[in-house]
């Protein structure tokens, strides 16, 4: 089982050229800016301040490694969608991404966060057409579900559930908290099996 707690930060890359070494095996989380990807970082490994969170959508504007032990990473990648960045910089995060989703050996799986009242917009299903043409895993956090009753948020997941079985049949989803630690040993499970 890994130690989720031993998560200390690596490195950061602007450029896809800039990332370490590609050995070994990782799993990266993205999503929309302000999807909740570093606070799900935070919660999942235990780390307070592992990732730097910020209430400024598109703050995460590198590509940030995480090492659990010498062979094995979790990624925060820049979040995609609304950021007020200027085009160029949008355009540049775009290319950077994709290089490192389509060239990266060691990537194992993709962890997709979206906001439960916000679920599948336009670039996350972008993003599940590319990982179900690739094969590559996916695994989705329906973040701040603390946001939504029980019953509400039990019917965007079972919804959701069935878009992903017509359209992307192998993605898989829960609930998630980051505030309420809902989820984490679901996601912790996840994630240790495609890096075992």
């Amino acid at each position: 089982m890994i130690d989720f707690s031993h998560a200390d930060f690596l490195v950061s890359a602007q450029r896809f050229s800039q990332c370490p070494a590609d050995s070994g095996a990782e799993v990266a989380f993205a999503g929309r800016s302000n999807a909740g990807k570093s606070s799900a970082l935070n919660a999942i490994t235990g780390v307070r301040s592992l990732a730097r969170t910020s209430k400024t959508p598109g703050r995460t504007q590198l590509i940030n490694f995480f090492a659990l032990d010498d062979k094995r990473r979790l990624v925060d990648l820049p979040g995609y969608g609304y950021a007020k960045v200027p085009e160029r910089v949008k355009l540049e995060w775009q290319r950077e991404l994709t290089l490192y989703l389509q060239r990266r050996q060691a990537l194992r799986g993709l962890i997709l966060l979206m906001d439960i009242r916000h679920p599948l917009k336009e670039y996350d299903c972008q993003l599940l057409e590319w990982c179900q043409t690739s094969e590559l895993p996916v695994h989705i956090l329906l973040t701040k579900a603390d946001k939504l009753s029980r019953g509400a948020g039990g019917g965007v997941l079972q919804k959701l559930r069935h878009q992903l079985d017509k359209k992307y049949p192998g993605s898989t989803v829960q609930l998630f908290s980051s505030l309420k630690h809902q989820g984490l040993e679901e996601a912790r499970e996840r994630i240790a099996a495609w890096l075992a």
